[in-house]
């Protein structure tokens, strides 16, 4: 009985390691979106947030807070893009907690 538990507790520790199918999509977006968005008005941070969304194959559910216009119209875009591949907008890193 616990070897089936323990079979049980690797298939899904696998399955969350598996990138999001969504994710090499979102990432060629990402990708488009820097070469077409002027980078200088984005902070470090929500840079590096969003590559740990990546990195992560899309299923971190770290936060990532806009902050700023550039932010906001960034994350707006790559919202856009997502719900265009149909993605669920619950795929996104992008919220702000209270």
């Amino acid at each position: 009985m616990r070897w089936l538990a323990l079979l049980a507790f690797l298939a899904s520790s696998q399955a969350a390691a598996q990138p999001s199918p969504r994710c090499p999509r979102y990432a060629a977006d990402w990708a488009a979106a820097q070469r077409h968005f002027d980078l200088t008005a984005i902070s470090l941070g929500f840079v590096a947030a969003h590559q740990t969304f990546l990195d992560s194959g899309c299923r971190s559910r770290a936060p990532i807070c806009p902050r700023g216009p550039a932010e906001t119209h960034l994350a707006d875009a790559m919202t856009i893009a997502a719900m265009n591949a149909g993605a669920a907008s619950s795929f996104l890193p992008f919220r702000c907690p209270d």
